[in-house]
């Protein structure tokens, strides 16, 4: 990915923040047929590894778990809030002009080497773990327990699980950091004053970086 200074961001632990926020990535592997893609749910588990482990699963009739199987590396693309920025927004550009817009997003990539399984024992632990972490949160958690034992062994037999234990993890929040601070609250004020959950979620990051820059943070 590319990565200019201003916008890197290594932090394990502000990476490993973002993945479990954000929870839904696209795993890219490269076999025969080329590259594949797939978007689906992953579990960070920090503590498997220097970098840590993900781990997913896949419906046994996707053909990309034979690509992982052969092994090589993988790719998790973890998307986060986005926004198109206008250059309206900039205070330089009632002085210069010269502004051109541009496009606000925080990703983080990790990769790694896959390991499939399809042990029906270790496949309903990681659709347990999965769903917990899912669920922690609502009045009246959902449990994979919660349904017909032979209802859920037929679903486990169509679905193949992997672990990709990250041996490289970037991270990039480009947050208008190559801006003025003139422009970066200009920014702000635009896409609050705009909405929704995505600007919103952009604007309070812009904020962030721009305050942690100014108080000497990263």
């Amino acid at each position: 990915m590319y990565r200019p200074a201003h916008f890197t961001e290594d932090r394990v632990p502000v990476l490993h923040d973002a993945i479990r926020r954000l929870g839904f990535g696209t795993l890219v592997t490269s076999g025969a047929g080329g590259l594949a893609a797939t978007h689906l749910p992953l579990l960070l588990d920090a503590d498997a590894g220097p970098l840590g482990t993900l781990a997913g699963h896949v419906a046994r009739a996707n053909p990309q778990w034979r690509d992982m199987q052969a092994g090589g590396q993988a790719l998790a693309i973890f998307l986060g809030p986005n926004a198109y920025i206008t250059p309206s927004w900039y205070p330089t550009k009632r002085r210069t002009g010269k502004v051109v817009p541009t496009w606000n997003y925080l990703a983080v990539h990790a990769y790694g080497e896959i390991r499939v399984f399809d042990d029906p024992a270790l496949l309903r632990e990681h659709v347990s773990r999965l769903t917990a972490a899912h669920e922690a949160a609502r009045p009246a958690p959902w449990a994979v327990s919660d349904a017909p034992g032979d209802f859920i062994d037929a679903m486990l037999r169509a679905i193949v699980g992997f672990t990709m234990r990250i041996t490289r993890l970037e991270g990039k929040w480009k947050m208008s950091q190559n801006r003025p601070a003139e422009d970066q609250a200009g920014v702000h004020r635009g896409l609050t004053a705009e909405g929704g959950p995505e600007r919103l979620a952009v604007a309070e990051i812009v904020a962030s970086r721009a305050a942690s820059r100014a108080g000497g943070g990263g």
